[in-house]
């Protein structure tokens, strides 16, 4: 398929090889999904050698007959088989200066603009016809035949080892439930390591020789990273297949004192939790959330460190409110997963399309229900708190510690107190925990200790009632399977918004929050304790700052 066909077309009905006539017959004539260039080819209406010159004459570039050409081996490898395939670009000379490379199509400006950024090589271009580019392709690189960037991993792949080695290693992180992937570089060697269950765990070693070869295949698989580009940060993004799930891979690259370090990102829209029972509530405490969530106004705070599942409980709960009287509009950076019936804004800063500017763009839209990714500053938070204070439910998130010294955050951020209180209807905070494995948990015991910092009295305890982790092929060994949340929530009455109104400090509102009977993250993991779904070990490592 040819970049711009319309204006191809164009140029080729001004040159005289087509007229009218032939146009409306070819597009009567070939089917849906066929090319109208292609057609007029396949009927001798056109030759690619025409097509060929007519577009080279348009660009002021010379046609060269790719067929007769002896390219030497060095030359050829100037250009990565990724980058020869992904643009249909064969290098014929090399100066020392400037790299000679023929091209099919030199009204594709992708190819004319990206080519050099890529090989950080003055480019030379000259034009090819179709045939001779794809038969030059098929010779140079016959042995590194690669897959599309986004085509299923599963699938039939090249001989090239890097690529192989790259695939099975997506491939092996998507299997162990990574939530994302780390290539480190060492001083001497390679690192790979995946976060499992909110762990990092080494998975394999390299020799250092194969980071830059690791990192160029993975930049180009992203298709918006610069390979080239070594010394400043770059965040890309990779789509595939893995069997029958979608995949993406949030790229990002950052140099560092050894060479570029790589983190992934891996989102499996499949397995998005959409379900409040599902992210760890007990039935009490859902009973509660579900009755915030539905709400006709105000602000509804999820609170949290990076990586304690935030997003996951936003969407959570606009599926769970989603019907077809509610309009549901969200504003993200990025868009983590496409919600069906949600209309979602993705932030970009680069066009001026901040969280702010989008939010006022989406409040003309008569949303019921808006959802923030996170209040970052004080021109979001307080479009946020007006539409909250003009009849919408506004969800967001912030990052604090626990649930009350959200209140502080915001006045932080230059909110006035009397808005806060006035917007405000509850605030959440969670953290993730590891499940213990079903399968294979075993009888625990509680340490004096660990009982009396997590406040547990022992005589209530029940034998067999503490769970610990054993470990079989189910968990791959390592005893736990999943994660679940923890939850405190603060709801936001009469008394808070005084106490907000008057200044008081975040200490004396937990204090209040506690004698409305909110539980502290640290007492519902406690509780989850109990029940056996998890360890002291991970309520304790979790909850370390939490103040009862």
């Amino acid at each position: 398929m040819y970049a711009n066909e319309s204006y191809l077309i164009e140029l080729l009905t001004q040159a005289g090889y087509l007229n009218e006539e032939i146009l409306q017959y070819a597009r009567s004539q070939k089917s849906p999904t066929q090319d109208l260039i292609d057609f007029l080819i396949q009927s001798n209406y056109l030759t690619e050698d025409v097509i060929a010159q007519v577009s080279a004459s348009n660009s002021l570039l010379p046609v060269v007959d790719l067929g007769s050409m002896h390219i030497p081996q060095e030359v050829r490898e100037i250009i990565s088989p990724e980058l020869a395939r992904r643009f249909r670009a064969i290098p014929i000379s090399d100066d020392g200066f400037s790299v000679n490379v023929a091209i099919d199509d030199p009204l594709n400006l992708e190819t004319m603009d990206s080519l050099p950024q890529l090989l950080g090589r003055d480019v030379i271009f000259s034009v090819a016809t179709r045939s001779a580019v794809e038969s030059r392709l098929k010779e140079f690189y016959r042995d590194m035949t690669l897959p599309d960037a986004g085509s299923d991993i599963d699938g039939e792949d090249g001989d090239a080892p890097i690529i192989r080695l790259v695939q099975q290693m997506l491939v092996d992180a998507f299997r162990l439930r990574a939530s994302d992937i780390h290539i480190e570089p060492m001083e001497n060697r390679l690192r790979i390591r995946y976060r499992v269950d909110g762990k990092l765990v080494e998975v394999a070693t390299h020799p250092k020789k194969l980071l830059s070869p690791i990192i160029a295949r993975l930049k180009v698989m992203s298709t918006t990273m610069s390979i080239a580009e070594k010394r400043m940060p770059q965040d890309g993004r990779i789509q595939m297949t893995i069997g029958d799930r979608q995949i993406d891979l949030r790229v990002s690259s950052v140099p560092s004192n050894h060479g570029e370090s790589i983190v992934m990102r891996i989102l499996d829209k499949s397995a998005l939790v959409l379900g409040l029972p599902q992210l760890g509530f007990f039935s009490d405490d859902e009973a509660v959330f579900d009755r915030l969530i539905t709400l006709p106004d105000g602000i509804i705070l999820v609170t949290g460190p990076t990586g304690s599942g935030k997003t996951t409980t936003l969407y959570a709960c606009l599926n769970h409110i989603n019907r077809p009287d509610k309009k549901i509009i969200t504003v993200e950076d990025p868009v983590e997963y496409e919600l069906s019936g949600i209309n979602q804004v993705m932030v970009k800063a680069d066009i001026g399309m901040t969280f702010a500017a989008a939010l006022r763009a989406m409040l003309r839209q008569a949303p019921n229900i808006i959802m923030i990714g996170e209040i970052r500053d004080m021109e979001t938070a307080s479009i946020a708190i007006n539409a909250s204070l003009t009849g919408h439910l506004v969800f967001s998130t912030l990052h604090t510690n626990d649930a009350p010294s959200a209140v502080a955050r915001l006045a932080d951020i230059g909110i006035k107190r009397f808005l806060i209180a006035s917007s405000v209807r509850a605030i959440m905070a969670q953290r993730l925990v590891r499940k213990l494995c079903d399968r294979c948990k075993v009888d625990g015991n509680l340490t004096e200790k660990q009982a009396h910092t997590l406040n547990i009295d022992m005589s209530r305890v029940t034998p067999g009632q503490i769970k610990a982790p054993h470990g079989c092929d189910f968990c791959r060994g390592g005893g736990f399977k999943g994660r679940m949340g923890l939850f405190e929530i603060f709801e936001i009455d009469d008394e808070v918004r005084r106490m907000i109104n008057e200044n008081l400090t975040s200490p004396q509102l937990r204090k209040r929050a506690r004698e409305l009977g909110m539980r502290t993250l640290r007492e519902d993991g406690v509780r989850k304790v109990l029940a056996g779904l998890t360890s002291p070990e991970e309520v304790l490592n979790v909850t370390m700052g939490d103040a009862n």
